[in-house]
Formats: C-alpha cells, structure tokens, sequence
C-alpha cells in the first residue's frame, strides 16, 4: 500500500512485545512461505532485521507502561530516526483481546 521494502526501506523498528514467545511468533510468521499462502496469499510480509529492532530495548526491558505503550513507542522510534539517520520506522503494539496496531513515521530533514 505504500510501496516501502521491509528489508530495505525500514531502518528503524519499535515492537512492542508484551511477552517473549509473542514477538517471536509473529517474525515468524511474517517470514514464512506458508503463513502467506494461507493468510496474504502468497505474499510474505518479510524479515525484519534483528539489528534494527528495539536497539534501545524493547517493552520487556525498558518497561510497558500502562496506556502509554504507543507513547512511548513512538518516542523511543522518533528519536532513533535522529540518532540513526534514519528516513522510516515501523512501530507495531499488541492491545486485549487480540487486537493490534502499527504505523509508519517518516523523518523529515530539519
């Protein structure tokens, strides 16, 4: 939809994983042939390369805090856009029940 690469034009990733076992299932499935047969069909979402993902430290070590997961999401994206010289970043966050969002930041040039 917006015409961006997962492995290449992504430079910076803030998943929020409200446990372990969960983020690593979902960059699984984002990979797998089989997921995308059967769910995108056929199209795989991609890999997400591990040395841009949650550099800073993610939900489990810097903290989840409470209805503030996406605020502090988007900060911790923001700045490492400035810091890396980054131009996208990818945040992703689990909510109850199932549910979930993401989003895309774009850095602007000051």
């Amino acid at each position: 939809r917006n015409n961006l690469s997962l492995e290449t034009d992504i430079g910076v990733f803030e998943i929020h994983e409200a446990f372990a076992g969960q983020i690593l299932s979902n960059l699984t499935a984002m990979n797998s042939q089989k997921f995308a047969d059967e769910k995108f069909g056929g199209k795989k979402v991609g890999d997400v390369d591990m040395d841009k993902l949650n550099t800073k430290g993610g939900s489990l070590a810097v903290g989840h805090p409470f209805g503030a997961t996406g605020s502090r999401l988007v900060t911790t994206a923001s700045r490492r856009l400035q810091d890396e010289n980054q131009r996208f970043a990818l945040i992703a966050a689990c909510a109850d029940g199932g549910a979930g969002h993401a989003c895309i930041l774009e850095r602007y040039d000051n």
